[in-house]
């Protein structure tokens, strides 16, 4: 029922990228912590870099659990569910790391996500994962549901925000400098975007 493998790759890379929505799943290292489950969607923000590393886009939202167990131990487990067509269900669990708007590498790794305004979602991180354990299983559970469109809502919201604005929102937000269990979220304040080329 379920297959191991050494990369993403060829049919496996193919389902990935063609899915509209993927799941991330974090957790502290301490036992008492909270884990984290978040959904991510917005067609173009999922990148495969290479046979073992994958990048998604971090939007602004009211908490920031993923960055904040992702600098603490790193764990992640992605995963993506076939709502369409054959069913299946593929999980890579990993590596993450956050890079943040100040890193040197942010601006290669912004090349990966050609069709993606950075000013429109309040984008705060780009999310890289190296994968560790790469896994399918059957997904016969999984119901038929049909995409129709990526919701306007979070650029509508985030796109009349400035540095200095979006800043301020994530100031007053109590689980983006600091998770729930207390710990370092996003580093604040938040650096400038760098200028598309």
């Amino acid at each position: 029922m379920g297959k191991n493998y050494e990369r993403i790759d060829g049919r496996l890379r193919a389902f990935i990228e063609a899915q509209h929505i993927f799941f991330t799943a974090t957790a502290p290292l301490d036992g008492a912590g909270t884990v984290n489950l978040s959904p991510k969607g917005l067609t173009g923000s999922f990148a495969v870099l290479d046979e073992l590393t994958v990048a998604y886009l971090d939007f602004a939202g009211s908490n920031a659990e993923t960055i904040a167990h992702l600098r603490e131990n790193g764990r992640i487990t992605l995963m993506w569910c076939a709502f369409d067509g054959p069913p299946n269900i593929v999980r890579v669990h990993g590596r993450g790391e956050p890079v943040f708007r100040d890193d040197a590498r942010w601006a290669e790794l912004m090349s990966h996500f050609p069709d993606i305004d950075p000013t429109l979602h309040g984008l705060r991180a780009i999310i890289v994962v190296t994968a560790e354990n790469i896994r399918d299983t059957c997904g016969y559970a999984v119901p038929r549901m049909t995409y129709d469109e990526d919701r306007p809502l979070h650029a509508s919201r985030f796109a009349r925000e400035t540095d200095d604005s979006l800043d301020a929102y994530f100031q007053k937000k109590e689980h983006v400098a600091t998770s729930i269990d207390g710990l370092p979220g996003l580093p604040l304040p938040l650096p400038p975007l760098p200028p598309t080329e």
